[in-house]
């Protein structure tokens, strides 16, 4: 069963809450997040892409940039704009994006749980990512970095959320500059946090990562050197949750020009030229642009199986276009390939091919919720960047630390 505890929040002064606030480390480069946190000394970037306040041609993976992420970090504290907890607490963690809430409980998870697949995994991960996020909590000695994590429905947690955020004010509440709302709520009552856990330890038998499997696996990796047996995480009711779609984009056809590579796609697919952008509306239906023109293919009935993986439509595509047309067999590693979450639109994906850096696009239906569930518990992985999740939690609110 799902062990989590309470933690003494590392978190900023409530006025300065909206201006801390950061977009997540990794959906930024370097470059976006010094435009982000350009005129804005609070910015939660200085510590977590902390490279923006060192020289251009600094190596994001350099000593020097853990350092300097340490220092800032120090300086929040000394400035008073951070101050820690005076004792272990949960978390609400409220998110509001276009009229849709979703409440999840900031809280430790444990590492055991994490090492004993308790909590699950569905994706594998890259040793230079997890080696970023290992120096970054040790030279910070903080989890900057929180996991999202889902559990199935448990109408007693819901119940105990809902009161809470009903009885009592919240801490923080903002909108960002993305118009998605954030409320922090404190749940100081000793008696209540061990009404949370011992509801986690009775009624939740697992909880599975929905984004974070790098901040993750560094956690577990650093406990010998932290001493620190959990990690920072947000845990949502699956109810709650949307994925949304993770769409690819490809480098050059390998060796096929235009004609040949459609012609191809008819040995799987049903191919149908689109006038207007395609957006997938249903399992095994793709959209492809390239030469700036739109097809919707539909995945034929005998090119894929129905085993939890296979029926994905992530993996329909690797098998049948991305391997068997386009070459890439490990899209983990290989360079020709790269990912567009799907909140940045179908316009992103006609932009990089318009430009000439990118020779084709594809668009995706989302997977759903009860897909990833399935394919966690029978101990398989998804192909990389399955999913894509909105709206996300903002790093800076809330971190834990760690070797204090």
């Amino acid at each position: 069963m799902a062990r989590i505890i309470p933690f003494a929040a590392l978190r900023p002064d409530p006025q300065f809450a909206p201006k801390v606030a950061s977009p997540p480390y990794d959906v930024l480069n370097s470059k976006e997040a010094k435009v982000v946190a350009q005129g804005n000394p609070y910015s939660f970037l200085h510590i977590t892409k902390s490279e923006i306040d060192l020289p251009e041609d600094t190596d994001v993976h350099s000593k020097e940039v853990y350092e300097k992420a340490r220092e800032n970090l120090n300086a929040y504290v000394q400035r008073r704009v951070l101050f820690r907890e005076s004792k272990p607490c949960f978390y609400i963690y409220q998110l509001v994006m276009k009229g849709r809430s979703q409440s999840g409980l900031v809280a430790l998870s444990s590492i055991d749980d994490y090492e004993e697949d308790i909590i699950k995994k569905h994706e594998f991960t890259r040793p230079e990512k997890e080696k970023d996020r290992i120096d970054h909590i040790i030279g910070t000695r903080a989890q900057t970095g929180n996991v999202f994590l889902a559990y199935r429905n448990v109408e007693d947690i819901d119940k105990l959320v809902n009161d809470w955020k009903s009885a009592h004010d919240p801490v923080y509440n903002f909108i960002a500059e993305d118009g998605v709302s954030h409320k922090v709520w404190v749940i100081n009552s000793d008696d209540v946090n061990k009404k949370i856990t011992a509801l986690f330890e009775s009624k939740v038998p697992a909880t599975y990562i929905a984004d974070g499997h790098h901040r993750a696996a560094s956690a577990a990796k650093t406990r010998t050197q932290t001493g620190e047996n959990y990690f920072l995480t947000t845990l949502f009711p699956e109810k709650e949750l949307k994925i949304m779609d993770y769409n690819r984009v490809v480098r050059d056809l390998n060796g096929l020009d235009t004609k040949e590579f459609l012609d191809r796609l008819h040995e799987d697919f049903s191919v149908a030229p689109s006038t207007e952008p395609v957006r997938p509306t249903a399992l095994h239906e793709f959209g492809v642009y390239i030469d700036r023109a739109w097809y919707r293919l539909t995945a034929k009935k005998e090119s894929y199986s129905e085993d939890p993986i296979g029926v994905l439509d992530v993996s329909i595509l690797s098998d049948k276009i991305l391997n068997k047309l386009l070459g890439i067999a490990d899209q983990r590693t290989d360079q020709r390939i790269d990912f567009v979450g799907g909140i940045r639109g179908l316009s992103a994906l006609e932009a990089r091919v318009n430009n000439g850096e990118m020779a084709v696009a594809f668009s995706l239906y989302p997977v759903a919720i009860d897909q990833l569930f399935a394919i966690a518990d029978s101990g398989q992985v998804m192909p990389p960047k399955s999913t894509w999740f909105e709206p996300k939690l903002r790093d800076g609110l809330l971190t834990n630390l760690v070797n204090h």
